[in-house]
């Protein structure tokens, strides 16, 4: 596959950074740390086959940061002329001096840096034109009219195309930057008329062009998930199992790596303070990162500091055994940089009790009688107590088998006894983002109508 056409090769992106820091040195800084970024890409939507936007998108910039002892600038410019490099880092310098010393400032440790960082194929470049791209979103969205008159509206179908590369630098020597890609082809068709309207999308995102489902494939399950929402009711309120569809699920574990995330720990400020080493989930389930999977999505070599990035089970049977930690959050700590900065790495969660046909119907099954929620709105969780509280849609379930869509209900809980009440975790196994999991099924949860 062809490669993108960058402005600046890596080297000179190198060059660039290595002549910032050796500003940033004759200014007077005791440490610093740049990253330099470029790329470009193209978005087109298009709505009842019609063309809405086409966006071509270039983007260039740099960040640095200075450090005066334990006193930390940052400034930034999109400016790579040797006079915008140089009026960046005195930004910078100018603000180090004015801010307050802060103990846990500064780079991490020289032995946490990866040196000799892997090719971890993050780069698939798709050099697609606008017309080839508007042809694909029209296929998606024109699948998910075919499949039922009742699909009588969409909110469009789009095709994003990105790819870029970057450099980050520091003063102790750390050196290191790839290309990354991601595209995405997405639809959101609509179903009935009037008042009894509803929506639904599906999207597909890779780093690689060719492993992305078909167009029509994603037309005709978003228009059967929309149609499948028709005629919905209200529930009166009860306490009920509940069983999260994938997608959703990777929410919880989103929520998740917030509660164990070093900003949340040392501010306080999350309900799974001071849990390394206790049990959070029941012993069957399992989390594990793993940074250096080939394309992933959520894949680096290392994070956004420089410092190797390792596989790692985040929760074995059930016993949570890291934290998600930058340099900073791990002083605050007390502790040691995890490699997170910037987030989490390719993580899965999994249970020891899934068999290999657990899928979504074995997995209605499993609940019997309860509500499968497809969709949430709103925030609804508080990160200080862990309490949950979101409005949500889906169907009610008896007897495994779906009997009508259930809509305007809320869903509420506490994190800490829902995590605790995972009953299964489902083989329909789904990557949202840098997170995969199967749909879970959570044991009892208070549902509210209406």
């Amino acid at each position: 596959m062809s490669k993108p056409v960058f402005t600046h090769s890596q080297d000179q992106l190198k060059q660039i950074a290595q002549d910032m820091l050796h500003f940033a040195k004759l200014r007077g800084a005791s440490d610093a740390a740049v990253e330099i970024s470029e790329g470009g890409g193209l978005s087109v939507s298009v709505r009842k086959g019609k063309v809405e936007t086409i966006e071509q998108n270039r983007d260039k910039g740099i960040g640095i940061t200075v450090y005066l002892g334990q006193r930390r600038g940052n400034a930034s410019t999109s400016d790579f002329s040797a006079q915008a490099l140089k009026d960046a880092v005195d930004a910078a310098y100018n603000i180090a001096r004015f801010t307050a010393e802060d103990d846990c400032a500064g780079l991490a440790d020289t032995d946490m840096f990866e040196m000799s960082p892997l090719d971890l194929k993050l780069c698939h470049p798709w050099l697609i034109s606008a017309e080839e791209a508007i042809v694909l979103a029209q296929r998606a969205e024109a699948a998910a009219f075919a499949v039922d008159p009742r699909i009588t509206n969409s909110e469009g179908a789009g095709v994003h195309v990105q790819q870029s590369h970057f450099v980050a630098a520091n003063s102790r020597g750390f050196t290191g930057g790839y290309p990354i890609s991601r595209h995405t082809i997405s639809v959101a068709p609509i179903a009935g008329k009037g008042a009894r309207m509803q929506r639904d999308d599906w999207y597909s995102s890779q780093r690689n062009p060719r492993k992305l489902a078909q167009p029509e494939a994603i037309g005709r399950y978003a228009a059967e998930r929309a149609l499948a929402r028709l005629n919905g009711r209200q529930l009166d309120t009860r306490k009920c199992p509940v069983l999260f569809e994938a997608p959703l699920a990777a929410g919880l574990l989103g929520a998740f790596v917030q509660a164990t995330s070093g900003g949340a720990l040392y501010r306080k400020s999350s309900f799974l303070l001071d849990t390394l080493g206790t049990r959070i989930f029941p012993e069957h389930i399992r989390i594990k990162e793993d940074p250096h999977i080939i394309g992933g999505i959520g894949s680096s070599p290392f994070d956004d500091e420089g410092v190797r990035t390792q596989k790692r089970e985040v929760v074995s049977q059930g016993i949570l055994q890291g934290y998600f930690l930058s340099t900073y959050s791990a002083r605050k700590l007390g502790m040691k940089t995890t490699g997170n900065a910037g987030g989490s790495h390719n993580l899965t969660l999994s249970s020891s009790l899934t068999k290999r046909n657990d899928d979504f119907a074995a997995m209605l099954r499993k609940m019997d009688t309860g509500l499968l929620v497809t969709e949430l709105m709103g925030q609804g969780v508080n990160y200080v107590t862990g309490d949950y509280s979101r409005g949500a849609s889906g169907y009610w379930v008896e007897r495994g088998v779906i009997q009508y869509p259930v809509e305007e209900i809320t869903i509420a809980g506490n994190m800490r006894d829902m995590f605790r009440q995972i009953v299964a975790v489902g083989a329909d196994s789904l990557i949202r983002g840098t997170k995969q999991t199967g749909s879970i099924l959570i044991e009892s949860m208070m549902v509210a109508g209406g």
